[in-house]
């Protein structure tokens, strides 16, 4: 079975020479070699719901409800039976259930910087409780705590600051640096919940970024610590820095990979100076498998940093924490709204050479393809999607036999359907196997499907003979074709002195036949991309062309209807017709008929010479005019109203030419383009230009020359009189300065000096 549609004949119908690759073609090309029909084959793949339980609308453990199964996913497993190349489809159905439980685990970065946030994070837990009944009624709260490694540059090891790192007693001392503690095992009281966090209090470290992928790494794999449930589970974590992770360990000669454990005991983390910091795709790739959605409540300034493991970590969330996180409990309820109203269809690995695609059906009714095949948001609680599956097998030499597994489901939900792929690559006449045939050698194989399966040690079509005898004996001189160096042509190889051509199973359009597979049916030529020009077949490396066609390629039409022109005649009686296409004897003339000339004159053109000569004794001698233009025959009208008069036929042209004078002349002429002799009536009036006004010409240049002087007077006379003015200003302006000068200095003193006898007035 090939990734082709094509069929199996499964009887023996094989053929000294055939070989049992030739069972297997197009139910065409089957008939064709005498396989009977009602003994094809054509197996068609299936889609099995093996367990569809219905989806619920509510988990039941609402109002005093015990709860039964809830189930959010449709259906759980799904059987495939896949032919290569031929997709098979199903509908997974999915619905968001009212009051499905909640696990929420608090990670907190406890460094220094974050002692101003305990407080609200101390009443976080009677408020969260009481915000999420309005989601669920099953709702619990744990709580852990991270610094960073206790090692060398992350901390300092000096043994005052091992004990308190912040190196202050008022109004306590800091707790000593740690990497990862858990402090709280998910609860449903929320009172524990503030008792055991205020409890709490910050330590310190010496570098900017924090160990919070470690934290991240054990709060997800250790379950049984933290008290992880098979439902919805969110994961809080809480910072106002940035992060270390996979080889930032070696600056503190931590070199060891983390193996993705939980060491955890005591409920410290072990092995945080023995273990380097985990990878973001360690960290996503454990998120993905425990089904954990992360909500990064952080800081402004490390915002952006948290916004690019959106892309990585599955179903993750981003809120911007004020500065005393006064604002965590909105941060937490908007991201859980916003995580849970989306749903991202995912699927485990797939085995190679298959391939998967989504379609989903959303709330807003529209299908998204490609990537938004996999994603509907805005989901309420009781909204139900739908996502149309489709899964292709590859073909049968590069699959694998058994039946294979593949899970998808939604991200960050513990529901998945299970897809148990079965690639169809036999053919129930298997089971009819004739073991020991007489057909196959008198025993020594198996028939199997109309073909011999050989026992261990014999080859051969039907078995006939011994490999070791094969190999030694069969003489190669009997698989080459008139003595030809190579072996079947290149194509196949000697078996008990017979060729067995090149089988082709994976390319099944390039089989070689024939004593010697000397035989191709796709070694022909090929025109415009197709074999054969489509206009025959292929047999055995010649195209055999159908009727109406000829050529190496059967691309050359052996009529001549595709040369006719519009005059019926072949190529306008301009060329000849070879292979459908006109050759043109006139290399002027071209088109696919020969009726374009580009470059030569009309006839209006060609007659224009004979027309002035005979008629106005213009341009030719009178010798070569009547040499030239006897064959035109002359008549002279008045005036070209005449010729509008006459009444248009097929030979009729009407021209205007210009003479040497440049006059139009105006005439009608009767004449072919291959004729003899031409007639036209020309109009003895022609249209000549008239000549120049020499008193206009004369006056309007006299006009435009005192005009242009006047211009010029008048602009020079301005130009002067604003020279004139602004000298003018310049004198006034130094004469008020000069004044200034005598009034206002202070060391100037002037040349008369008045006297007052102050006895004057008494006399």
């Amino acid at each position: 079975i090939t990734q082709r549609s094509v069929n199996v004949c499964v009887e023996a119908f094989l053929q000294v020479g055939q070989h049992t690759w030739e069972r297997c073609d197009t139910a065409a090309a089957l008939l064709r070699r005498g396989c009977p029909s009602h003994r094809l084959e054509d197996p068609r793949g299936s889609a099995v719901l093996v367990k569809n339980r219905n989806v619920t609308f509510r988990s039941g453990r609402r109002r005093g409800g015990r709860g039964g199964r809830v189930t959010q996913l449709q259906p759980q497993t799904v059987r495939l039976h896949l032919r290569p190349g031929e997709p098979q489809s199903f509908e997974v159905r999915f619905r968001r259930v009212e009051d499905y439980p909640v696990d929420l685990y608090y990670l907190m970065d406890l460094s220094f910087s974050m002692e101003d946030d305990l407080p609200n994070v101390k009443k976080l837990g009677a408020d969260l409780m009481e915000e999420m009944r309005n989601v669920t009624s099953d709702f619990r709260m744990g709580f852990g705590a991270f610094v960073d490694k206790t090692v060398m540059p992350f901390i300092s090891v000096a043994k005052d600051m091992l004990e308190n790192p912040c190196k202050r007693t008022e109004p306590w001392p800091c707790s000593p640096p740690f990497t990862y503690r858990h402090i709280l095992s998910l609860t449903a009281d929320g009172g524990v919940f503030a008792r055991l966090v205020g409890g709490q209090r910050v330590s310190g470290n010496l570098d900017w970024p924090e160990g919070g992928m470690d934290a991240l790494m054990q709060a997800a794999v250790c379950e049984e610590q933290i008290g992880w449930r098979n439902v919805t589970r969110l994961l809080v974590f809480s910072t106002d820095a940035g992060f270390h992770f996979a080889g930032d360990g070696k600056l503190g000669g931590v070199v060891l990979p983390n193996d993705g454990l939980c060491h955890l005991q005591g409920n410290e983390y072990t092995r945080g100076n023995s273990q380097d910091y985990p990878s973001v795709g360690h960290i996503a790739e454990t998120l993905r498998r425990k089904n954990i959605q992360t909500i990064f409540a952080v800081t402004e300034d490390v915002a952006h940093l948290y916004e690019g493991l959106r892309s990585i970590f599955p179903k993750c969330a981003v809120g911007t924490l004020s500065n005393n996180s006064h604002n965590i409990l909105q941060i937490i309820v908007e991201a859980y709204n916003a995580l849970t109203s989306e749903v991202v269809m995912e699927n485990s690995k797939l085995p190679p050479g298959y391939h998967i695609s989504y379609a989903s059906r959303c709330e807003d009714g529209g299908p998204g393809p490609g990537g938004r095949g996999r994603r509907c948001s805005g989901i309420s609680v009781g909204d139900e999607v739908s996502f149309n599956v489709s899964i292709t097998a590859p073909p049968c030499a590069a699959a694998s036999r058994g039946p294979l597994r593949v899970v998808i489901k939604p991200q960050g939900y513990s529901e998945e359907v299970e897809v148990l792929l079965s690639p169809i690559c036999e053919c129930s006449c298997q089971k009819d196997m004739i073991p020991h045939s007489p057909s196959c050698s008198h025993g020594n194989g198996s028939l199997e499907c109309g073909a011999c399966r050989c026992k261990e040690g014999r080859v051969g079509t039907f078995c006939e003979c011994v490999k070791e005898e094969a190999d030694e004996a069969t003489d190669s001189r009997l698989c080459r074709r008139d003595n030809s160096s190579e072996v079947c042509s290149g194509h196949g190889e000697c078996v008990c002195g017979r060729c067995v051509c090149q089988k082709g199973g994976q390319k099944p359009q390039r089989l070689y036949y024939g004593p010697f597979c000397e035989c191709s049916d796709r070694s022909c030529g090929q025109h415009r991309g197709l074999q054969c020009a489509g206009h025959g077949r292929c047999v055995c490396g010649e195209c055999v062309c159908l009727p109406a066609f000829g050529g190496a390629a059967c691309e050359c039409p052996l009529g001549s209807e595709s040369c006719l022109s519009a005059d019926g005649q072949i190529c306008g009686g301009r060329g000849e017709c070879r292979c459908g296409a006109c050759i043109c004897r006139d290399e002027r003339f071209q088109g696919r008929t020969c009726e374009l000339c580009p470059s030569c004159p009309d006839v209006c053109a060609a007659h224009r010479g004979c027309v002035l000569c005979r008629a106005f004794s213009l341009g030719l001698s009178p010798e070569e005019c009547g040499r030239r233009c006897a064959h035109l025959n002359l008549t002279l009208v008045g005036h070209p109203g005449v010729l509008a008069t006459a009444a248009p036929s097929a030979g009729l042209h009407r021209c205007m030419e210009v003479d040497t004078e440049g006059c139009r002349v105006h005439f009608a002429l009767s004449a072919g383009e291959k004729e003899p002799s031409a007639c036209a009536h020309v109009a003895l009036e022609r249209e000549c230009p008239s000549g120049p006004n020499v008193m206009l010409i004369t006056a309007v240049l006299s006009g435009s020359v005192v005009v242009l002087g006047v211009a010029l007077l008048l602009l020079w006379k301005l130009l002067t009189s604003l020279h004139d003015r602004r000298e003018f200003a310049r004198f006034q302006s130094e004469l008020e300065r000069r004044r200034w000068n005598r009034v206002n200095n202070p060391i100037y003193r002037s040349a008369i000096t008045t006297v007052v006898n102050p006895k004057y007035k008494e006399h």
